[in-house]
């Protein structure tokens, strides 16, 4: 089948489970990003109850998570899916708690957030990506909220970013590269940039939905390029370290002065 029968199959399957009120298409298919072999990306949301005993009956091949297999609990934003074979085409199903998504809306609007641990992602993921993923949707099922970026977050979110990305860079200067330390060092290093990026978009008041294109759409590019001449000598981390800060430092600045002029 073409792209938009499989889109509609897969709908239509995910549509039918009991308790899911809506499904979207997201990630690179959505944007419009995508290269040929990328995975297709569908959340189902849900309002009270949701098993996914029910997905796994539809017979895709794969492997279907319990709610709260992809965090610490089951009422987070990022609580579980799955991964599956549909059609021949890789396929990820989210699980997203309808009821948790208007938490985190409302949270948001007081420039509240929660960070979340998630597998591969360096600095885990902000509660407000939920409404990231609303921001970008292709809504195939049911009805979702409309979303804009929250005043309040934009003036909170990048200084409680900010805030642990300076304490990395000092723990990263202060212990690992005066030890020589090179893993440890680099390691904090990748994410006090990923937590100054978030600040950078936060202040912009620009979504995102995953770290991969997280550096570039802040600007933080560079980044890869200092960290790439990091070697275990304590002179040369300390030098790497202190420029990552000053790389990170002017990212955030440029993105205020730029927030601030646009609000003048």
């Amino acid at each position: 089948m073409d792209d938009e029968a499989f889109i509609a199959y897969v709908a239509d399957g995910l549509g039918s489970l009991p308790g899911v009120k809506a499904v979207t298409l997201g990630g690179s298919r959505a944007e419009g990003t995508n290269r040929p072999d990328s995975d297709w990306d569908f959340s189902l949301y849900y309002r009270g109850r949701f098993d996914p005993q029910s997905l796994r009956d539809l017979g895709w091949p794969g492997t279907v998570g319990e709610l709260g297999s992809w965090s610490s609990a089951s009422d987070t934003v990022f609580n579980g899916g799955a991964w599956l074979d549909i059609d021949g085409r890789a396929s990820d199903v989210h699980y997203r708690d309808l009821n948790v998504v208007d938490r985190v809306i409302a949270e948001a609007q007081d420039g509240r957030f929660q960070t979340e641990p998630l597998w591969f992602h360096l600095a885990g993921l902000p509660s407000y990506l939920a409404m990231a993923e609303l921001a970008a949707k292709r809504v195939l099922v049911g009805e979702l909220p409309d979303v804009t970026y929250p005043i309040a977050l934009r003036e909170h979110a990048p200084d409680l970013w900010w805030e642990q990305a300076a304490a990395e860079l000092d723990y990263a200067q202060k212990y690992h590269a005066a030890a020589g330390r090179l893993t440890q060092c680099v390691g904090l290093l990748a994410r006090a940039a990923t937590c100054t990026a978030h600040a950078v978009l936060a202040a912009r008041g620009v979504w995102i939905t995953n770290e991969k294109q997280l550096f570039v759409r802040a600007d933080l590019g560079e980044v890869d390029r200092i960290l790439a001449t990091a070697t275990p000598e304590p002179a040369v981390l300390v030098d790497v370290v202190g420029r990552v800060r000053a790389l990170c430092v002017e990212a955030l600045r440029v993105a205020r002065a730029e927030t601030s002029q646009n609000s003048g």
